[in-house]
């Protein structure tokens, strides 16, 4: 095989789409159908062989030294990957060296400035953890 694997997210978003192109022509699937085609389609002969191929390797770019862009507590910011772990499958620890300090005080009053964050993000960038308005602490632009 000479083309580079997905991840595993991007695996499981592609037999998402297949399932429901599929619907539309009136056949309808098993998400698990679906992922062995998917499996097939890569030339693989199932599922298991084709997860296990793909590694529970990060998105592209989360690796040590890598650039990223997302927001923390709803500030953008661009940074750089100073550290990375993976928890589980598809869950990762990040420690993120931004280019330029973000201020995550919204009072007038005083400012708390960071220039180094770390959080947990799932396999599509974002945090379990969220604000009181529902946001996500962090976002990775993905």
């Amino acid at each position: 095989m000479s083309h580079a694997l997905p991840t595993i997210t991007e695996a499981k978003q592609h037999a998402k789409r297949l399932r429901t192109q599929l619907a539309h022509k009136g056949t309808t699937i098993s998400h698990s159908s679906a992922l062995e085609l998917v499996a097939h389609q890569n030339g693989f002969r199932d599922w298991n062989t084709f997860y296990a191929a793909m590694g529970n390797r990060p998105p592209e770019g989360w690796t040590l030294g890598g650039r990223v862009q997302g927001s923390y507590l709803s500030q953008p910011f661009e940074a750089t990957i100073v550290a990375v772990e993976m928890l589980r499958p598809g869950w990762f620890r990040l420690i993120l060296d931004l280019d330029e300090a973000i201020d995550l005080v919204t009072f007038d009053s005083f400012s708390n400035f960071r220039k180094r964050i770390r959080g947990t993000v799932g396999p599509e960038g974002i945090s379990r953890e969220r604000t009181s308005d529902g946001v996500p602490h962090l976002k990775l632009n993905i």
